[in-house]
């Protein structure tokens, strides 16, 4: 992702402070490697999830990037912390949604799609290796599918597209979004019932 390869190029730029004697100046440089390696592995691990979580609250792929960027940076700067992180994936989740949350704030927060919008969904290219008739319909649910999702209220949308898509825990979607993890179950299930009954009432 080219939000992550930036921040890895940014981390390679950052100086380190000089030391200011001979004693100490390896265990400081080796301290200093070992963090940029650590940043490095959580780039290339997690980028992709940090985009998405990004795009979740954003709905915006050139804000998600931009979110996702700006998460590392953040990081880059913390960056010596990272070794007394106990759970970086979570970790990292909470901040990203910190400042996605942010920058969806700065911008005057997101008009929300009512779900009983009648817009069409828009289809889908259907693979080459399916049937016509088949890959065709399948475009149009998967279509439908993305735009119900893309339509639930925030607090719906939000925690099943990370227990969901991104496959996190309820613990872990819970911390990354603040809330307890009963609300996290309670709220995928209410979004499942949801779009299990639109996609029915479309069918009829």
């Amino acid at each position: 992702m080219v939000a992550g390869e930036a921040v890895l190029n940014e981390a390679a730029r950052v100086p380190r402070s000089p030391d200011r004697s001979e004693d100490g100046a390896p265990d400081r440089a080796q301290d200093a490697a070992l963090e940029n390696e650590a940043l490095e592995n959580l780039v290339r691990q997690h980028s992709r999830l940090v985009y998405r979580i990004a795009y979740a609250a954003l709905r915006s792929h050139h804000d998600a990037e931009d979110a996702t960027q700006e998460t590392f940076l953040r990081v880059l700067r913390y960056s010596h912390k990272l070794a007394t992180v106990e759970d970086p994936k979570t970790w990292l989740s909470r901040i990203a949604w910190r400042v996605a949350v942010d920058r969806c704030k700065r911008r005057g927060g997101q008009r929300e799609i009512s779900i009983d919008d009648s817009v069409r969904p828009e289809e889908e290219a259907p693979s080459p290796e399916a049937p016509a008739d088949q890959a065709m319909q399948g475009s149009q649910v998967g279509a439908q599918l993305e735009r119900l999702i893309a339509a639930l209220p925030g607090k719906l949308r939000q925690p099943l597209i990370l227990s969901t898509v991104e496959e996190m825990s309820p613990r872990e979607v819970a911390v990354t979004l603040g809330i307890k993890e009963a609300a996290v179950r309670s709220r995928v299930f209410r979004a499942r019932q949801i779009l299990r009954e639109k996609m029915q009432k479309s069918r009829l």
